[in-house]
């Protein structure tokens, strides 16, 4: 398993790294509210990442196969989730100085997983490519895989937190923190726009 371990963390790492609707959330959070006040977000999303991840493992592919309008729905569901938090970033003024501004909750972060289709996607592959075909085996790899995933993810989603504060750090005028609230906030919706088309 240490060799099935080690070809999992390097097909996932350019996955987890590579921008998307998760990474682009946190480094936005980040760049807002630091990284401590995303951590709430951050274990919500990964406890929902691994549950998601464990059932689809354990059999809720082939539940998918046969309802494939499912993966639809939460396709549609998941880009207007990604493009409702864009224009809340398109509105937000000065970092850290409006009132109503508050970071993402613990449950932002399950829904931000639940609707994200870029996630069933990798997961999908990753069980295809990782789990191996004895029935005997067969639950443990599903947990080792889903925990390599989760901690793999968790930490890329620190590093793109870490990059929104480094950015915010030099953007902490109302004028300049309009500016970056509007990057990020086109690119959150450019993902969202990603996540339809494909």
């Amino acid at each position: 398993m240490i060799q099935t371990s080690i070809a999992l963390i390097a097909f996932l790492f350019p996955l987890a790294y590579s921008p998307g609707p998760g990474n682009m959330f946190f480094a936005a959070n980040g760049a807002r509210f630091g990284l401590a006040a995303t951590l709430k977000a951050n274990f919500g999303y990964h406890l929902a990442t691994w549950l998601v991840t464990a059932a689809l493992g354990l059999g809720f592919v082939a539940a998918l196969d046969r309802f494939p309008g499912t993966f639809l729905i939460l396709k549609g569901a998941g880009s207007l989730y990604v493009l409702w938090l864009a224009w809340k970033l398109f509105r937000s003024g000065a970092l850290q100085t409006h009132e109503t501004a508050r970071p993402a909750s613990f449950w932002d972060g399950i829904i931000l997983l639940v609707l994200n289709p870029k996630a069933y996607v990798i997961i999908a592959l990753m069980f295809t490519q990782f789990l191996p075909e004895s029935d005997t085996v067969r639950i443990f790899a599903v947990l080792l895989i889903t925990t390599i995933f989760t901690l793999n993810n968790f930490i890329a989603f620190v590093v793109w937190t870490l990059i929104g504060d480094q950015i915010a750090s030099r953007f902490r005028s109302p004028e300049s923190a309009k500016r970056l609230n509007t990057l990020f906030g086109g690119l959150l919706a450019l993902v969202a726009v990603w996540m339809l088309l494909n």
